[in-house]
């Protein structure tokens, strides 16, 4: 499983011109589920965002939590975090796993951040979406669970 995590001061989502989804300050996360993902790369995943310290402190310092500041999260799911391109142009997804089993994992990963206490909103699993975003910082991370 592999979250990018991009700290934001706003970000929205649409499907078919409307907005489904936003959020204020926060994090706008990519959740790209794997074939061989399964609940325990979910619970790892929410508790390392959870705890992610990447807001600056009064000192300036990148020490405070999502927690901290009281942010949100837009959580938007993106298969092609697994993409192979290591033959030819055209991108192979074959790592991606299966619709099915990559939807209850995405919508179990954003129930453990609500039962976080986090506000979540999120785009629709298998749709076109239009992402809008004002990266703070920036600030991008990429965590991924087989690299625990």
């Amino acid at each position: 499983m592999r979250v990018v995590v991009q700290k934001v001061t706003e970000a929205s989502v649409s499907v078919d011109g409307e907005i489904i989804g936003e959020i204020g300050m926060g994090f706008m996360l990519l959740v790209g589920i794997g074939k061989d993902d399964a609940q325990e790369d979910v619970h790892y995943l929410a508790r390392k965002v959870s705890n992610l310290r990447v807001f600056e402190d009064e000192e300036g310092k990148m020490n405070r939590s999502l927690k901290d500041v009281d942010g949100a999260i837009l959580s938007i799911s993106q298969f092609t975090l697994f993409a192979d391109t290591k033959k030819g142009n055209r991108p192979s997804f074959t790592n991606a796993a299966a619709s099915e089993i990559g939807e209850a994992l995405y919508q179990e990963f954003n129930e453990l951040l609500r039962a976080e206490g986090f506000s979540v909103a999120s785009g629709k699993f298998g749709a076109h979406m239009a992402v809008t975003l004002i990266n703070d910082g920036p600030v991008t991370i990429l965590i991924d669970s087989k690299n625990k």
